[in-house]
């Protein structure tokens, strides 16, 4: 079964604003491909969003990334 979307949130340094982008890989897999970049392994951190379009930014500009739970199918006040 296909699970929902999951957000990320990628800071990269110098610039004022986060990229938000919704993936259909699992929190798993972005964890793998974020730990390839800063342990240099990859040079690039490359997450393929919901729509099929890969945002790529390079590993030396990441400022800090934020992996959320799936982002659909959530009700209510949340705790």
């Amino acid at each position: 079964a296909q699970e929902e979307p999951v957000e990320i949130k990628i800071g990269v340094q110098n610039v004022a604003r986060e990229l938000v982008v919704e993936t259909n890989a699992d929190a798993e897999t972005v964890e793998r491909a974020v730990e390839a970049a800063l342990e240099g392994t990859s040079r690039v951190l490359r997450v393929v969003d919901t729509h099929g379009r890969a945002v790529m930014v390079p590993a030396a500009a990441l400022g800090y990334v934020e992996v959320g739970e799936p982002t659909k199918g959530r009700v209510g006040f949340g705790i």
